[in-house]
């Protein structure tokens, strides 16, 4: 595609052209295959693929059916349901993550959970996150369960998962958590490494979390799955 000044610019075909691009490829289905067996045109399937463009109900259902799987997958619903419910893949691969590999999944920051000893057993808190010089930074109320737990150990877990794509990873931080009190050093975080809580309310107290060990691993598809590719009556 070529911007006014000339320039050649790859289109953004969003998170739904993705979503059928992979499933597609992952049934090692071609595009005129998923147009036959949904009705489509295989044209209108390509241009789906590498183009963000609304879809009606009708074609994204029949796209559905066609990759078997279903249109809140497509569209990466879901959420309020436990991960996990997709059937299980035989060709999906573990893999260890080193060190390098799960700092570089954290660095972008966003919400991770921070899991600490209350006095009803171990809890996981959800909190939004930076990380600074290879400590985990957030921010909580004074008086909550975050700040109590200053000085003590904990462990900080994030994971990203996408069932449709068969893909995800989790990142485990082991460490001692303690209240970041120089005010400097706070004034430092707050221009350039400010969380911003989305829970709202007065989370002033700063907290840090100094790494004594990391792991983390991966899941992705071995390759491409096998279906009956039959005439899709």
């Amino acid at each position: 595609m070529k911007t006014n000044d000339g320039r050649t610019v790859t289109p953004d075909p969003g998170d739904l052209g993705r979503r059928v691009a992979h499933r597609r490829t992952r049934l090692g289905l071609t595009r005129e295959l998923v147009a036959e067996r949904s009705g489509l045109d295989a044209g209108f399937v390509a241009y789906l693929e590498t183009h963000p463009v609304p879809v009606d109900v009708t074609p994204l259902t029949r796209l559905a059916d066609a990759l078997g799987t279903t249109v809140t997958d497509l569209l990466g619903g879901g959420r309020e349901e436990p991960p996990g419910r997709a059937p299980a893949d035989t060709r999906v691969r573990t893999e260890e993550l080193d060190p390098a590999a799960c700092w570089t999944r954290l660095s972008p920051g966003g919400v991770g959970r921070v899991i600490l000893a209350a006095p009803r057993g171990l809890v996981a808190l959800p909190v939004n996150y930076r990380v600074l010089d290879a400590t985990i930074l957030y921010r909580t109320e004074p008086d909550g369960t975050l700040a109590h737990a200053a000085d003590s150990e904990v462990a900080f877990e994030v994971d990203q998962l996408d069932e449709v794509f068969a893909t995800g990873w989790s990142v485990l931080v082991n460490g001692t958590v303690s209240v970041v009190s120089d005010e400097e050093a706070v004034r430092w975080f707050e221009r350039h490494s400010d969380p911003g809580p989305w829970a709202g309310g007065t989370r002033d107290t700063w907290m840090r979390i100094r790494p004594t060990g990391i792991s983390g691993r991966s899941i992705r598809p071995e390759g491409p799955a096998v279906i009956d590719s039959g005439s899709g009556e």
